[in-house]
Protein backbone atom coordinates (compact mmCIF):
# COMPACT_ATOMS: atom_id res chain seq x y z
CA UNK A 1 0.00 0.00 0.00
CA UNK A 2 2.85 2.35 0.81
CA UNK A 3 4.46 1.83 -2.61
CA UNK A 4 1.11 2.45 -4.33
CA UNK A 5 0.78 5.71 -2.41
CA UNK A 6 4.26 6.80 -3.54
CA UNK A 7 3.42 6.00 -7.16
CA UNK A 8 0.17 7.92 -6.90
CA UNK A 9 1.99 10.91 -5.46
CA UNK A 10 4.54 10.74 -8.28
CA UNK A 11 1.78 10.59 -10.88
CA UNK A 12 0.09 13.59 -9.31
CA UNK A 13 3.35 15.53 -9.46
CA UNK A 14 3.83 14.72 -13.14
CA UNK A 15 0.25 15.78 -13.85
CA UNK A 16 0.59 19.08 -11.99
CA UNK A 17 0.63 22.32 -14.01
CA UNK A 18 4.10 23.19 -12.68
CA UNK A 19 5.56 19.86 -13.79
CA UNK A 20 3.93 20.20 -17.19
CA UNK A 21 5.42 23.68 -17.59
CA UNK A 22 8.88 22.44 -16.61
CA UNK A 23 8.65 19.68 -19.22
CA UNK A 24 7.61 22.16 -21.94
CA UNK A 25 10.77 23.38 -23.72
CA UNK A 26 9.10 26.55 -25.04
CA UNK A 27 7.94 27.46 -21.54
CA UNK A 28 11.50 26.96 -20.32
CA UNK A 29 12.75 29.54 -22.85
CA UNK A 30 9.93 31.95 -22.08
CA UNK A 31 10.95 31.80 -18.43
CA UNK A 32 14.35 33.19 -19.51
CA UNK A 33 12.93 36.25 -21.29
CA UNK A 34 14.07 38.77 -18.68
CA UNK A 35 17.55 37.25 -18.66
CA UNK A 36 17.76 37.38 -22.46
CA UNK A 37 16.97 41.07 -22.67
CA UNK A 38 19.06 42.06 -19.64
CA UNK A 39 22.20 40.21 -20.75
CA UNK A 40 21.84 41.33 -24.37
CA UNK A 41 21.57 44.95 -23.23
CA UNK A 42 24.60 44.71 -20.93
CA UNK A 43 26.81 43.21 -23.63
CA UNK A 44 25.52 45.83 -26.10
CA UNK A 45 26.53 48.54 -23.64
CA UNK A 46 30.00 46.97 -23.15
CA UNK A 47 30.66 46.79 -26.95
CA UNK A 48 34.02 45.07 -26.46
CA UNK A 49 36.30 44.16 -29.34
CA UNK A 50 37.66 40.71 -30.13
CA UNK A 51 39.83 39.08 -27.44
CA UNK A 52 39.17 42.10 -25.19
CA UNK A 53 35.66 41.01 -24.11
CA UNK A 54 36.50 40.56 -20.43
CA UNK A 55 33.23 41.99 -19.06
CA UNK A 56 31.03 40.28 -21.67
CA UNK A 57 32.66 36.90 -21.13
CA UNK A 58 32.61 37.37 -17.35
CA UNK A 59 28.90 38.22 -17.40
CA UNK A 60 28.03 35.03 -19.28
CA UNK A 61 30.19 32.95 -16.94
CA UNK A 62 28.51 34.45 -13.87
CA UNK A 63 25.05 33.67 -15.26
CA UNK A 64 26.04 30.09 -16.07
CA UNK A 65 27.66 29.47 -12.70
CA UNK A 66 24.48 30.71 -11.05
CA UNK A 67 22.54 28.13 -13.07
CA UNK A 68 24.74 25.28 -11.88
CA UNK A 69 27.10 24.91 -14.84
CA UNK A 70 30.73 23.95 -14.34
CA UNK A 71 33.13 26.34 -16.06
CA UNK A 72 36.47 25.90 -17.82
CA UNK A 73 37.71 29.47 -18.33
CA UNK A 74 40.59 30.66 -20.52
CA UNK A 75 40.56 27.67 -22.87
CA UNK A 76 42.72 27.40 -26.03
CA UNK A 77 45.06 30.07 -24.69
CA UNK A 78 42.36 32.75 -24.92
CA UNK A 79 41.48 34.56 -21.67
CA UNK A 80 37.90 35.36 -22.77
CA UNK A 81 37.08 31.89 -24.18
CA UNK A 82 35.35 29.33 -21.96
CA UNK A 83 33.41 26.07 -21.91
CA UNK A 84 30.43 25.69 -19.54
CA UNK A 85 28.74 22.33 -19.02
CA UNK A 86 25.88 20.72 -17.13
CA UNK A 87 25.06 17.01 -16.93
CA UNK A 88 27.04 13.81 -16.55
CA UNK A 89 25.66 11.31 -19.08
CA UNK A 90 23.95 11.02 -22.46
CA UNK A 91 24.52 12.87 -25.74
CA UNK A 92 26.66 16.02 -25.56
CA UNK A 93 25.07 18.99 -27.32
CA UNK A 94 26.93 22.28 -27.47
CA UNK A 95 25.72 25.80 -28.23
CA UNK A 96 27.97 28.57 -29.53
CA UNK A 97 27.93 32.02 -27.93
CA UNK A 98 29.63 35.01 -29.53
CA UNK A 99 29.98 38.41 -27.88
CA UNK A 100 32.52 40.62 -29.72
CA UNK A 101 31.67 44.00 -31.25
CA UNK A 102 32.93 45.72 -34.40
CA UNK A 103 35.29 48.72 -34.37
CA UNK A 104 34.49 52.02 -36.01
CA UNK A 105 30.69 51.94 -35.91
CA UNK A 106 28.52 53.25 -33.09
CA UNK A 107 24.83 54.00 -32.76
CA UNK A 108 22.30 54.51 -30.01
CA UNK A 109 19.10 52.45 -29.98
CA UNK A 110 17.29 55.30 -31.75
CA UNK A 111 15.77 54.48 -35.16
CA UNK A 112 17.58 57.39 -36.86
CA UNK A 113 21.32 57.86 -37.35
CA UNK A 114 22.70 58.76 -33.93
CA UNK A 115 26.41 57.87 -33.38
CA UNK A 116 27.54 57.62 -29.77
CA UNK A 117 30.44 60.02 -29.36
CA UNK A 118 32.20 58.30 -26.47
CA UNK A 119 32.11 54.79 -27.97
CA UNK A 120 34.48 53.37 -30.58
CA UNK A 121 32.72 50.09 -31.31
CA UNK A 122 29.21 48.75 -31.71
CA UNK A 123 27.31 45.48 -32.02
CA UNK A 124 26.69 45.85 -35.74
CA UNK A 125 26.62 42.07 -36.17
CA UNK A 126 24.38 41.45 -33.16
CA UNK A 127 26.81 39.32 -31.18
CA UNK A 128 25.37 40.69 -27.96
CA UNK A 129 22.13 38.98 -29.00
CA UNK A 130 24.02 35.88 -30.08
CA UNK A 131 25.60 35.48 -26.64
CA UNK A 132 22.40 36.24 -24.73
CA UNK A 133 20.21 33.95 -26.83
CA UNK A 134 22.58 31.01 -26.56
CA UNK A 135 22.90 31.59 -22.82
CA UNK A 136 19.14 31.53 -22.31
CA UNK A 137 18.72 28.47 -24.51
CA UNK A 138 21.50 26.59 -22.70
CA UNK A 139 19.94 27.28 -19.30
CA UNK A 140 16.48 26.32 -20.62
CA UNK A 141 17.91 23.05 -21.99
CA UNK A 142 19.58 22.35 -18.65
CA UNK A 143 16.27 22.91 -16.85
CA UNK A 144 14.37 20.74 -19.32
CA UNK A 145 16.87 17.89 -18.97
CA UNK A 146 16.56 18.03 -15.20
CA UNK A 147 12.75 18.30 -15.21
CA UNK A 148 12.25 15.39 -17.59
CA UNK A 149 15.11 13.18 -16.43
CA UNK A 150 16.35 12.88 -20.02
CA UNK A 151 19.97 11.71 -20.25
CA UNK A 152 22.07 14.46 -21.77
CA UNK A 153 24.83 16.99 -21.28
CA UNK A 154 24.55 20.58 -22.46
CA UNK A 155 27.53 22.85 -23.12
CA UNK A 156 27.86 26.50 -23.87
CA UNK A 157 31.02 27.44 -25.73
CA UNK A 158 32.02 31.05 -25.10
CA UNK A 159 33.63 31.94 -28.42
CA UNK A 160 35.37 35.33 -28.65
CA UNK A 161 36.67 37.34 -31.58
CA UNK A 162 34.55 36.02 -34.45
CA UNK A 163 35.06 39.29 -36.30
CA UNK A 164 38.46 38.72 -37.84
CA UNK A 165 39.99 36.91 -34.88
CA UNK A 166 38.89 33.30 -35.57
CA UNK A 167 38.39 32.47 -31.90
CA UNK A 168 36.56 29.23 -32.70
CA UNK A 169 39.40 28.05 -34.93
CA UNK A 170 41.81 28.04 -31.99
CA UNK A 171 39.18 26.24 -29.92
CA UNK A 172 38.68 23.65 -32.69
CA UNK A 173 42.44 23.29 -33.08
CA UNK A 174 42.67 22.62 -29.33
CA UNK A 175 40.17 19.76 -29.68
CA UNK A 176 37.42 21.36 -27.57
CA UNK A 177 34.66 20.13 -29.89
CA UNK A 178 36.02 16.62 -30.45
CA UNK A 179 33.94 14.92 -27.74
CA UNK A 180 30.70 16.77 -28.52
CA UNK A 181 28.00 14.90 -30.42
CA UNK A 182 26.35 17.96 -32.00
CA UNK A 183 26.66 21.75 -31.95
CA UNK A 184 23.81 24.22 -32.43
CA UNK A 185 24.62 27.63 -33.84
CA UNK A 186 22.52 30.69 -34.63
CA UNK A 187 23.02 34.23 -35.87
CA UNK A 188 21.06 37.48 -35.81
CA UNK A 189 19.56 38.43 -39.17
CA UNK A 190 16.76 40.35 -40.85
CA UNK A 191 14.76 37.16 -41.55
CA UNK A 192 13.92 33.75 -40.14
CA UNK A 193 15.67 30.94 -41.96
CA UNK A 194 17.20 27.51 -41.48
CA UNK A 195 18.64 27.36 -45.00
CA UNK A 196 21.52 24.99 -45.66
CA UNK A 197 24.12 27.71 -46.04
CA UNK A 198 27.76 27.20 -47.03
CA UNK A 199 30.13 30.07 -46.29
CA UNK A 200 33.42 31.06 -47.93
CA UNK A 201 36.84 30.08 -46.67
CA UNK A 202 38.81 33.11 -45.57
CA UNK A 203 42.36 34.06 -44.65
CA UNK A 204 43.54 37.50 -43.59
CA UNK A 205 46.94 39.02 -43.03
CA UNK A 206 48.68 42.30 -42.28
CA UNK A 207 51.49 43.29 -44.65
CA UNK A 208 53.95 45.71 -43.03
CA UNK A 209 56.31 47.80 -45.14
CA UNK A 210 59.35 49.60 -43.72
CA UNK A 211 61.26 52.33 -45.51
CA UNK A 212 63.36 55.39 -44.77
CA UNK A 213 61.86 58.70 -43.63
CA UNK A 214 62.98 62.02 -45.07
CA UNK A 215 61.69 65.49 -45.86
CA UNK A 216 59.35 64.92 -48.78
CA UNK A 217 60.30 68.24 -50.44
CA UNK A 218 63.75 69.07 -49.07
CA UNK A 219 65.42 65.65 -49.45
CA UNK A 220 63.09 63.28 -51.32
CA UNK A 221 66.01 61.34 -52.80
CA UNK A 222 66.96 60.18 -49.30
CA UNK A 223 63.56 58.70 -48.56
CA UNK A 224 62.08 55.31 -49.34
CA UNK A 225 58.33 55.43 -48.82
CA UNK A 226 56.71 52.53 -47.00
CA UNK A 227 53.40 53.87 -48.28
CA UNK A 228 54.68 53.48 -51.85
CA UNK A 229 55.25 49.83 -51.01
CA UNK A 230 51.66 49.44 -49.81
CA UNK A 231 50.26 51.24 -52.86
CA UNK A 232 52.39 49.21 -55.26
CA UNK A 233 51.19 45.99 -53.64
CA UNK A 234 47.57 47.14 -53.84
CA UNK A 235 47.94 47.99 -57.52
CA UNK A 236 49.35 44.56 -58.32
CA UNK A 237 46.70 42.73 -56.31
CA UNK A 238 43.96 44.75 -58.01
CA UNK A 239 45.34 43.65 -61.38
CA UNK A 240 45.48 40.07 -60.09
CA UNK A 241 41.70 40.09 -59.50
CA UNK A 242 41.14 39.75 -63.26
CA UNK A 243 42.91 36.40 -63.16
CA UNK A 244 41.12 34.66 -60.31
CA UNK A 245 38.03 32.46 -60.31
CA UNK A 246 34.53 33.92 -59.98
CA UNK A 247 34.07 32.95 -56.33
CA UNK A 248 37.18 34.86 -55.23
CA UNK A 249 36.79 37.87 -52.98
CA UNK A 250 39.81 40.05 -52.09
CA UNK A 251 39.51 43.23 -50.04
CA UNK A 252 41.83 45.42 -47.99
CA UNK A 253 42.22 48.55 -45.90
CA UNK A 254 45.34 50.62 -45.34
CA UNK A 255 45.64 50.60 -41.56
CA UNK A 256 48.72 52.84 -41.40
CA UNK A 257 49.93 55.15 -44.14
CA UNK A 258 51.86 57.97 -42.53
CA UNK A 259 50.94 61.05 -40.55
CA UNK A 260 51.97 64.09 -42.63
CA UNK A 261 52.36 64.60 -46.40
CA UNK A 262 55.75 66.31 -46.05
CA UNK A 263 57.27 63.33 -44.22
CA UNK A 264 58.18 60.26 -46.25
CA UNK A 265 56.57 57.49 -44.15
CA UNK A 266 59.00 54.87 -42.92
CA UNK A 267 56.17 52.50 -41.93
CA UNK A 268 52.90 51.54 -43.59
CA UNK A 269 50.54 48.61 -43.20
CA UNK A 270 47.76 47.08 -45.28
CA UNK A 271 45.28 44.49 -43.99
CA UNK A 272 44.04 41.94 -46.56
CA UNK A 273 41.22 39.39 -46.68
CA UNK A 274 41.10 36.58 -49.27
CA UNK A 275 37.94 34.46 -49.62
CA UNK A 276 36.80 31.55 -51.77
CA UNK A 277 34.29 28.71 -51.47
CA UNK A 278 37.18 26.20 -51.54
CA UNK A 279 39.77 26.38 -48.77
CA UNK A 280 42.43 24.95 -51.11
CA UNK A 281 41.84 27.86 -53.50
CA UNK A 282 42.50 30.30 -50.65
CA UNK A 283 45.72 28.45 -49.94
CA UNK A 284 46.68 28.74 -53.61
CA UNK A 285 45.83 32.46 -53.83
CA UNK A 286 47.74 33.47 -50.73
CA UNK A 287 51.30 32.97 -52.14
CA UNK A 288 50.32 35.29 -55.00
CA UNK A 289 49.62 38.03 -52.45
CA UNK A 290 52.95 37.34 -50.78
CA UNK A 291 54.71 37.57 -54.15
CA UNK A 292 52.99 40.89 -54.87
CA UNK A 293 54.19 42.20 -51.50
CA UNK A 294 57.75 41.08 -52.19
CA UNK A 295 57.69 42.64 -55.66
CA UNK A 296 56.29 45.89 -54.27
CA UNK A 297 59.05 46.04 -51.67
CA UNK A 298 61.72 45.34 -54.27
CA UNK A 299 60.41 48.03 -56.61
CA UNK A 300 60.13 50.72 -53.92
CA UNK A 301 63.35 50.00 -52.04
CA UNK A 302 61.51 48.99 -48.89
CA UNK A 303 61.30 45.89 -46.73
CA UNK A 304 58.14 43.90 -46.06
CA UNK A 305 56.98 41.22 -43.67
CA UNK A 306 53.53 39.84 -43.00
CA UNK A 307 51.48 38.12 -40.34
CA UNK A 308 48.49 35.85 -40.89
CA UNK A 309 45.79 37.16 -38.57
CA UNK A 310 42.93 34.71 -39.05
CA UNK A 311 41.65 31.93 -41.26
CA UNK A 312 38.30 30.14 -41.48
CA UNK A 313 37.25 27.00 -43.31
CA UNK A 314 33.87 26.95 -45.12
CA UNK A 315 30.86 25.73 -43.17
CA UNK A 316 29.75 22.13 -43.71
CA UNK A 317 25.91 22.17 -43.57
CA UNK A 318 24.08 18.86 -43.16
CA UNK A 319 20.69 18.53 -44.84
CA UNK A 320 19.36 16.12 -42.22
CA UNK A 321 19.97 18.67 -39.46
CA UNK A 322 19.01 21.78 -41.41
CA UNK A 323 15.66 20.37 -42.54
CA UNK A 324 14.99 19.35 -38.94
CA UNK A 325 15.78 22.90 -37.79
CA UNK A 326 13.57 24.32 -40.53
CA UNK A 327 10.68 22.23 -39.22
CA UNK A 328 11.29 23.42 -35.65
CA UNK A 329 11.39 27.04 -36.73
CA UNK A 330 8.00 26.61 -38.42
CA UNK A 331 6.49 25.21 -35.21
CA UNK A 332 7.00 28.53 -33.43
CA UNK A 333 4.37 31.22 -33.09
CA UNK A 334 5.35 34.33 -35.09
CA UNK A 335 7.17 37.03 -33.16
CA UNK A 336 4.64 39.38 -31.55
CA UNK A 337 5.62 43.06 -31.53
CA UNK A 338 4.11 45.93 -29.58
CA UNK A 339 2.77 49.01 -31.32
CA UNK A 340 5.82 50.94 -30.11
CA UNK A 341 8.18 48.34 -31.56
CA UNK A 342 6.41 48.38 -34.92
CA UNK A 343 6.55 52.19 -35.05
CA UNK A 344 10.26 52.07 -34.19
CA UNK A 345 10.82 49.44 -36.90
CA UNK A 346 8.89 51.55 -39.41
CA UNK A 347 11.29 54.45 -38.90
CA UNK A 348 14.26 52.12 -39.42
CA UNK A 349 12.61 50.79 -42.58
CA UNK A 350 12.29 54.34 -43.94
CA UNK A 351 16.10 54.64 -43.73
CA UNK A 352 16.59 51.52 -45.88
CA UNK A 353 15.10 52.96 -49.06
CA UNK A 354 11.94 52.48 -51.05
CA UNK A 355 12.70 48.84 -51.92
CA UNK A 356 13.01 47.66 -48.31
CA UNK A 357 10.94 44.53 -47.55
CA UNK A 358 7.69 44.76 -45.63
CA UNK A 359 7.92 44.61 -41.84
CA UNK A 360 5.77 41.47 -41.88
CA UNK A 361 8.71 39.50 -43.27
CA UNK A 362 10.10 39.37 -39.72
CA UNK A 363 7.13 37.17 -38.77
CA UNK A 364 7.57 34.74 -41.66
CA UNK A 365 9.95 31.83 -42.26
CA UNK A 366 11.84 31.79 -45.55
CA UNK A 367 11.46 28.78 -47.82
CA UNK A 368 14.10 26.15 -47.19
CA UNK A 369 16.99 26.36 -49.66
CA UNK A 370 20.55 25.20 -50.22
CA UNK A 371 22.72 28.32 -50.53
CA UNK A 372 26.31 29.53 -50.82
CA UNK A 373 26.81 32.78 -48.96
CA UNK A 374 29.69 35.19 -49.55
CA UNK A 375 30.52 35.85 -45.92
CA UNK A 376 32.89 33.85 -43.78
CA UNK A 377 32.71 32.57 -40.22
CA UNK A 378 34.84 30.57 -37.85
CA UNK A 379 31.78 28.35 -37.33
CA UNK A 380 33.15 26.64 -40.44
CA UNK A 381 35.94 25.04 -38.46
CA UNK A 382 33.49 23.92 -35.76
CA UNK A 383 31.26 22.33 -38.41
CA UNK A 384 34.22 20.27 -39.64
CA UNK A 385 34.96 19.00 -36.15
CA UNK A 386 31.40 18.07 -35.11
CA UNK A 387 27.98 17.89 -36.84
CA UNK A 388 26.58 21.42 -36.62
CA UNK A 389 23.14 22.87 -37.26
CA UNK A 390 22.40 26.58 -37.68
CA UNK A 391 19.43 28.94 -37.66
CA UNK A 392 18.89 32.65 -38.24
CA UNK A 393 16.10 34.72 -36.77
CA UNK A 394 14.79 38.22 -37.44
CA UNK A 395 16.48 40.36 -34.83
CA UNK A 396 16.85 43.25 -37.29
CA UNK A 397 14.26 45.09 -39.36
CA UNK A 398 13.77 43.34 -42.75
CA UNK A 399 16.21 44.73 -45.29
CA UNK A 400 18.85 45.62 -42.70
CA UNK A 401 22.41 44.75 -43.66
CA UNK A 402 24.82 43.32 -41.11
CA UNK A 403 27.58 45.71 -40.03
CA UNK A 404 25.29 48.73 -40.37
CA UNK A 405 24.07 51.36 -37.91
CA UNK A 406 20.56 49.97 -38.30
CA UNK A 407 21.83 46.59 -37.06
CA UNK A 408 23.48 48.26 -34.03
CA UNK A 409 20.23 50.04 -33.17
CA UNK A 410 18.09 46.91 -33.38
CA UNK A 411 20.64 44.89 -31.41
CA UNK A 412 20.21 47.34 -28.54
CA UNK A 413 16.39 47.48 -28.67
CA UNK A 414 13.60 45.21 -27.46
CA UNK A 415 12.86 44.50 -31.14
CA UNK A 416 16.15 42.59 -31.38
CA UNK A 417 15.64 40.84 -28.05
CA UNK A 418 12.34 39.35 -29.28
CA UNK A 419 14.06 37.83 -32.30
CA UNK A 420 16.69 36.47 -29.94
CA UNK A 421 14.03 34.68 -27.90
CA UNK A 422 12.78 33.14 -31.15
CA UNK A 423 16.26 31.75 -31.79
CA UNK A 424 16.46 30.34 -28.27
CA UNK A 425 13.15 28.54 -28.81
CA UNK A 426 14.27 27.05 -32.12
CA UNK A 427 17.52 25.87 -30.54
CA UNK A 428 15.86 24.14 -27.60
CA UNK A 429 13.39 22.36 -29.89
CA UNK A 430 16.31 21.15 -32.01
CA UNK A 431 18.19 20.03 -28.91
CA UNK A 432 15.17 18.10 -27.59
CA UNK A 433 14.88 16.35 -30.97
CA UNK A 434 18.54 15.37 -30.91
CA UNK A 435 18.41 14.13 -27.31
CA UNK A 436 15.34 12.00 -27.95
CA UNK A 437 15.74 10.82 -31.56
CA UNK A 438 18.56 8.25 -31.90
CA UNK A 439 17.67 7.63 -35.56
CA UNK A 440 18.27 11.30 -36.40
CA UNK A 441 21.55 11.25 -34.51
CA UNK A 442 22.75 8.23 -36.49
CA UNK A 443 21.59 9.69 -39.81
CA UNK A 444 23.29 13.05 -39.17
CA UNK A 445 26.57 11.45 -38.11
CA UNK A 446 26.59 9.22 -41.19
CA UNK A 447 25.95 12.26 -43.41
CA UNK A 448 28.71 14.15 -41.61
CA UNK A 449 31.27 11.42 -42.30
CA UNK A 450 30.18 11.17 -45.94
CA UNK A 451 30.29 14.95 -46.53
CA UNK A 452 33.59 15.47 -44.76
CA UNK A 453 35.19 12.34 -46.22
CA UNK A 454 36.28 9.26 -44.33
CA UNK A 455 39.97 10.20 -44.73
CA UNK A 456 39.43 13.82 -43.69
CA UNK A 457 42.23 15.42 -41.67
CA UNK A 458 41.52 18.81 -40.14
CA UNK A 459 43.81 21.65 -41.21
CA UNK A 460 43.25 25.23 -40.12
CA UNK A 461 43.89 28.15 -42.46
CA UNK A 462 45.92 29.99 -39.84
CA UNK A 463 48.62 27.40 -39.31
CA UNK A 464 50.21 26.98 -35.90
CA UNK A 465 50.22 30.62 -34.84
CA UNK A 466 49.03 31.57 -31.36
CA UNK A 467 45.79 33.55 -30.92
CA UNK A 468 46.39 37.22 -31.90
CA UNK A 469 45.15 38.59 -28.60
CA UNK A 470 46.25 42.12 -29.52
CA UNK A 471 44.83 42.31 -33.06
CA UNK A 472 42.25 44.91 -32.02
CA UNK A 473 44.60 47.01 -29.90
Amino acid sequence: MKSLAILAAGAALIASPLAAQQADPIAQVEAQQERTQRVAQQIWDFAELGYLETRSSGLLIDELEGAGFSIRPGVAGIPTAFVAEWGDSGPVIGLLAEFDALPGITQSAQPTRDPVADKHAGHACGHNLFGAGSLSSAIAIRNWLEATGTPGRVRLYGTPAEEGGSGKVYMARAGLFDDADFVIDWHPADRNSAASRKSLANRSGKFRFRGVSAHAAGAPERGRSALDGVEAMNMMVNMMREHTSMDTRIHYVITSGGAAPNVVPDFAEVFYYVRHSDADEVRALWPRLEAAAQGAAMGTGTDVDWEIIHGNNPTLPLESLQTMMDAKLRQLEPIAYTAEELAWAGTIRDSLGEDAPALAQAQEVEDYAVLTGYGSTDVGDVSRAVPTVSVRTATWVPGTAAHSWQAVAASGHSYGAKGTQQAAKAMILAAVELYTNPQLREQAKAEFIAERGEDYVYESLLGDREPPLDYRQ
